[in-house]
C-alpha cells in the first residue's frame, strides 16, 4: 500500500474518531463484514444516484452524481476507509460465500483506488459513450409510475444543467494537464453530440415520459408534471447540451492532444499498466505478455478461418474473400426490420436450447431492440443493456448503415449480447440471494466479457452456426477479439499508429470497414477494456478442459456451466478457485472418472 493511501486512510481514522463517528463495529468478523458491505454501498448509493436507481434503490432519484474536486477526495477518502477496514476483519474461520464476497470487495475497492490515483474523471466521455450519453436515456432507468417518481424524474431534469457543468470543468482540468482524448477519434464523437441536440423539447428523448402516462398517475396531476417537466428540459436539459456541444468544439478539440497511447499521457506506463490488471483481473499481466498472446491466437484462428475458405471453394485469396463478404448484397439486411426480425429468431432459437447447457436459468425475460438513433452512427454492432434493477434486459441491435451490419455474424452477437451471453449471466447474478448488494451488478470485464465470448463458442455446440459462412462469421468475431489483445497494447505501449491498427484489424477480419473505424477509435478512447475478451475466454475454455479431463465420462456441461455462473461476476483468479473446489468435490463422488 503506497504511502499516499496510508496517509489518506489515517485522515479518515482521524476524522471520524474526532467527530464521534466511528467505522461500524460487530461482534464476529461475519458480521463485521457483512456491516462493511452495507456501508460501502450506502455510501455509493449516495454518491452514484444513477448507480442506485439502477440497482432498484430509488432514495436517491431527484438528483444526478456531483463529480467536482470535493467529490473525487471524499470518494478516494471513503474508499480508503472502507479498504482498511476489510484488512482488519479475520477472514480465517467466514463462510465459504462469504470468503468470496471478501476477496471480490478487496478488488474492487482497491481497484477503485489504484485507478482514482490516475484521475480519471478529467476525461470522463470515449469515443461512444460518457456522461452526456448515459443520462439522455435516464428516463429509461428511472421509468416513473406515480407522481412522486415523476417530480424526483423533474428534479433529476433540474439538476442536469448543474452535472454537464462539473463534468465540463472536470474536462477543463484534463485541457490544462494534457489529460485528454485523442483528437484523432472526436469527428465520430463530434457527430454523436450533434445527434443530442434538439430544436424541439418532444424530439428529447427525456421527455418521452410526459408524452404517455402510465395508468398509475392520475388524470388530474398530468397537464402540470407535463408542462413542467417540458419547462426543465427547454430551460436547463436543451441549454446544458448546447453549451457542452459550444465547450467541446470551440475549447476541447483544439486542445486534444495529438497522441492516441495511454503512454503518452502525464504517468501514461504506470496508468495503463493498470488498466491492464483491472481489465484482466490478473494481478500478473503485463502489455508485452498479453501482445504474445494476441500474436498466437491471431495465428491460431487463422488456419481455421482459412480452412472455410477452402471448404466453401472460394478461387481468390484471403483479403479477397474479405472483401467478397464486405460487399455481396446477399449477407445484408435491407430493413431495420429485417435486421431486428432475424436477431430476435436466432434469440429465441437459442432459449430453447439452453436448459440441455444449463441446470440454472434466469426467471428475467429481454426483449431486442434496435440501439437508439442519437447514439447508433457511432456505437457498436450491439450491445446489452441490464436496465433497471428488477427489469427486463435488452439486446441491443444497430440498424444504422445497413451495408456494415453483415447477418453472418449476427448469431455470434446475439449468443455473446443475449443469451447464453451477457443476459443469462447478468440476470442470474441480479437474481442470486444471501450475497452483498454489491454482488449483484458486480462486473468483473474478463470475466463477463470472457463469458460472451466464451457463449459464442458454445453456439457450435447448441446449433446456432447452420453455414460456412456463419461459422466464419464466428471466427471474425473471435479474431476480432484475438486482434484487440495485439492492437490494444500494440497502441498503447508498443507505438503502433491508428493506421497500423486499422490495417491489422481490416486484414484479419470480416468486419466492415465502419466497424473497423468505430472498434479502433473505441480502443483508443477506452484504454485495456479491449483486453478482456480474449482473456477471459482463454481462462474459462482452459477450465473446462481441464475439467473434461479430470472427470471423463462423468463431466456434465451443465454442471461445468452453473458452477461457472454461481457466484455473479467474479476475477479469473477467484473463478479458478471455484472451479477447482467443484473438481474435487465432483471426482471425489465420481470413481469412474478420469484421474
Amino acid at each position: 500500500m503506497s504511502m499516499n493511501i496510508r496517509s489518506t486512510i489515517a485522515t479518515v481514522l482521524l476524522a471520524w474518531l474526532t467527530s464521534g463517528v466511528v467505522p461500524a463495529s460487530a461482534g464476529t468478523p461475519d458480521a463485521a463484514l457483512r456491516q462493511l458491505f452495507e456501508d460501502e454501498r450506502a455510501f455509493v448509493w449516495r454518491e452514484d444516484p444513477l448507480a442506485a436507481t439502477a440497482d432498484g434503490v430509488h432514495h436517491h432519484d431527484d438528483r444526478l452524481p456531483s463529480v467536482d474536486a470535493d467529490a473525487q477526495r471524499r470518494r478516494l477518502q471513503a474508499d480508503a476507509g472502507f479498504l482498511e477496514r476489510l484488512h482488519a476483519i479475520d477472514r480465517t474461520g467466514l463462510p465459504a460465500q462469504q470468503q468470496v464476497s471478501a476477496e471480490l470487495f478487496d478488488f474492487l475497492v482497491s481497484q477503485r483506488l489504484a485507478l482514482a490515483a490516475h484521475r480519471e474523471w478529467r476525461a470522463p466521455l470515449n469515443s461512444d459513450s460518457g456522461f452526456h450519453a448515459d443520462v439522455l436515456f435516464m428516463h429509461e432507468l428511472a421509468d416513473p409510475r406515480t407522481r412522486a417518481d415523476y417530480e424526483n424524474y423533474i428534479a433529476r431534469l433540474r439538476d442536469l444543467p448543474r452535472y454537464f457543468d462539473e463534468n465540463i470543468a472536470n474536462m477543463r482540468v484534463g485541457m490544462r494537464e494534457g489529460f485528454t482524448l485523442p483528437a484523432v477519434i472526436l469527428e465520430g464523437l463530434s457527430g454523436v453530440i450533434a445527434a443530442e441536440q434538439f430544436a424541439r423539447v418532444e424530439d428529447c428523448p427525456l421527455y418521452r415520459p410526459f408524452a404517455t402516462f402510465p395508468d398509475t398517475v392520475p388524470q388530474a396531476d398530468r397537464a402540470g408534471l407535463a408542462a413542467r417537466g417540458r419547462a426543465a428540459i427547454e430551460e436547463g436539459v436543451i441549454p446544458a447540451y448546447a453549451r457542452f456541444q459550444h465547450f467541446f468544439e470551440r475549447e476541447y478539440r483544439p486542445s486534444a492532444r495529438q497522441t492516441i497511447a495511454a503512454h503518452d499521457l502525464p504517468g501514461g506506463p504506470a496508468y495503463y499498466a493498470d488498466l491492464v490488471r483491472y481489465y484482466t483481473t490478473l494481478p500478473d499481466a503485463t502489455p508485452d505478455g498479453v501482445h504474445q498472446t494476441g500474436l498466437a491466437e491471431v495465428r491460431r484462428i487463422r488456419g481455421e478461418m482459412e480452412a472455410i475458405v477452402r471448404e466453401v471453394g472460394f478461387q481468390g485469396s484471403f483479403a479477397e474473400f474479405l472483401a467478397f463478404l464486405r460487399s455481396d448484397p446477399q449477407f445484408y439486411a435491407t430493413t431495420p426490420e429485417q435486421l431486428l426480425r432475424e436477431a430476435a429468431w436466432l434469440s429465441k432459437q437459442v432459449d430453447g436450447r439452453l436448459p440441455a447447457f444449463f441446470g440454472r436459468l434466469p426467471r428475467t425475460p429481454y426483449g431486442v431492440r434496435a440501439v437508439p438513433d442519437e447514439i447508433a452512427p457511432n456505437y457498436t454492432g450491439g450491445r446489452y443493456n441490464p436496465g433497471a434493477f428488477g427489469g427486463a434486459g435488452e439486446y441491443w441491435v444497430n440498424t444504422y448503415a445497413l451495408n456494415t451490419r453483415p447477418l453472418y455474424v449476427l448469431p455470434a452477437l446475439t449468443l455473446h449480447e443475449a443469451v447464453p451471453g451477457h443476459h443469462l449471466q447478468g440476470a442470474l447474478a441480479r437474481e442470486m440471494v444471501d450475497v452483498p448488494a454489491f454482488r449483484r451488478n458486480f462486473y468483473p470485464h474478463a470475466f463477463g466479457e470472457g463469458w460472451g465470448l466464451y457463449a459464442e463458442k458454445l453456439g457450435e455446440e447448441i446449433g446456432l452456426y447452420r453455414t460456412p459462412y456463419q461459422r466464419f462469421g464466428r471466427l471474425t468475431y473471435e479474431m476480432w477479439r484475438a486482434c484487440r489483445l495485439v492492437v490494444d497494447t500494440g497502441m498503447h505501449a508498443k507505438g503502433w499508429s491508428r493506421q497500423q491498427a486499422l490495417d491489422y484489424l481490416a486484414s484479419n477480419t470480416a468486419l466492415s470497414t465502419h466497424e473497423i473505424r468505430t472498434e479502433v477509435d473505441r480502443y483508443i478512447g477506452w484504454p485495456g477494456q479491449a483486453l478482456a475478451y480474449k482473456v477471459g475466454e482463454l481462462k474459462i475454455i482452459e477450465l473446462r478442459r481441464r475439467a473434461e479431463a479430470r472427470l471423463g465420462s462423468d463431466f456434465d456441461i451443465r454442471a461445468f456451466h452453473d458452477t461457472v455462473l454461481a457466484n455473479g461476476g467474479v476475477t479469473l483468479p477467484v473463478l479458478e478457485r471455484q472451479v477447482q473446489a467443484y473438481l474435487d468435490a465432483a471426482s471425489d463422488s465420481a470413481p469412474d472418472a478420469a484421474r
